[in-house]
């Protein structure tokens, strides 16, 4: 499969074959956000989840479902579960990172203010926990719930361990596992639990929704270092104003000269940012070849992604959710 074909064909793949269960999801939501007393809630939250994003992971509730043989309704309200919890973490994140775009577009708390995108991401998280109550599934509701705490702690945990070069590999992979990954594995996870699908096929399930989480975050800091702002969504090197330690920084940290670790204390710790330090910080990256190293490892966690599929049955959806795993790192290729 070449490039082009990976950049584009399994997203598109995947939303052309689940388009019905798509398009239920999305009036779903447009239902449960509507609200008759606080008329900011949907013009907030309809700004945000209405922006182009691809809903990649209500797709990979709806996916893992289908693929384990799924009829019911509930597949349905899960991946409306998921896309609410993801659409309430990044308004709260917008509000701690201070952005000022997502997807291409201004930010709610731009628009509005911090306390409208604060109070609808809870609006969302309560919403999120209703529809999880409608699927009658204690154990669903333990896996979304348990994830949307690991979420909080991996963001707590990044606050800590931003613009601390101290932080290692270890200390990321946690961070990342947090809050990327675990809405990622609890996404495909909780597919499988409503399909009533056999146990190792759920653990496969988890595993690759983990793995491919990994894969994206590890490439979305990348694309912050190297992908275009309509690649990403947001402006390139966002990241390194915002002091963010990323795998790539990591790893050129890890191999820096006195005077290049003097360079990052400068521009991450203390934050005395100049013109020209993103280029700087690029050069130093590409000396020591930490942007490589840090695909590299995107690549292999890719790769773990697709094996976790092996014991899942033979069908189009599950090469689908192989040639992702392709996807994600190909856009760093």
């Amino acid at each position: 499969m070449g490039l082009d074909e990976l950049s584009h064909k399994p997203h598109d793949r995947l939303a052309a074959y689940l388009a019905t269960d798509m398009e239920a999801v999305n009036a779903l939501i447009r239902d449960r956000m509507a609200s008759r007393h606080a008329p900011r809630i949907p013009e907030v939250t309809a700004h945000l989840v209405e922006a182009g994003g691809k809903r990649l992971r209500p797709m990979l509730t709806l996916a893992a479902a289908r693929l384990c043989g799924y009829d019911g309704p509930f597949h349905v309200h899960l991946a409306a579960t998921v896309e609410f919890i993801h659409t309430a973490t990044l308004l709260h994140d917008d509000v701690v990172d201070e952005s000022h775009r997502r997807r291409g577009k201004p930010t709610a708390n731009l628009l509005w203010d911090n306390k409208s995108s604060v109070l609808v991401g809870d609006y969302l998280f309560a919403r999120s926990f209703q529809l999880m109550v409608e699927t009658g599934s204690l154990r669903v509701l333990d896996i979304l719930a348990d994830a949307s705490a690991t979420i909080a702690e991996g963001e707590v945990l990044q606050l800590t361990a931003a613009q601390d070069l101290a932080t290692d590999e270890a200390i990321y992979l946690q961070v990342v596992r947090g809050k990327t990954a675990a809405l990622f594995a609890a996404a495909t996870e909780v597919g499988g639990v409503i399909a009533g699908a056999p146990e190792d096929q759920v653990t496969a399930l988890r595993i690759y929704g983990d793995a491919l989480g990994v894969a994206f975050q590890i490439v979305d800091d990348l694309l912050d270092y190297g992908g275009s702002d309509t690649a990403i969504g947001k402006n390139t090197g966002d990241d390194f104003r915002e002091r963010k330690v990323t795998l790539p920084v990591i790893k050129a940290v890890a191999k820096a000269s006195a005077e290049e670790r003097a360079f990052w204390v400068r521009v991450i710790e203390k934050g005395a940012q100049e013109d020209g330090d993103l280029e700087q910080a690029l050069t130093i990256m590409a000396r020591h070849g930490a942007m490589d190293a840090a695909r590299d490892e995107a690549v292999m966690w890719a790769g773990r992604a697709r094996a976790a599929l092996a014991v899942l049955p033979d069908h189009p959806l599950r090469e689908m959710l192989e040639n992702l795993a392709d996807y994600v790192v190909a856009r760093v290729r």
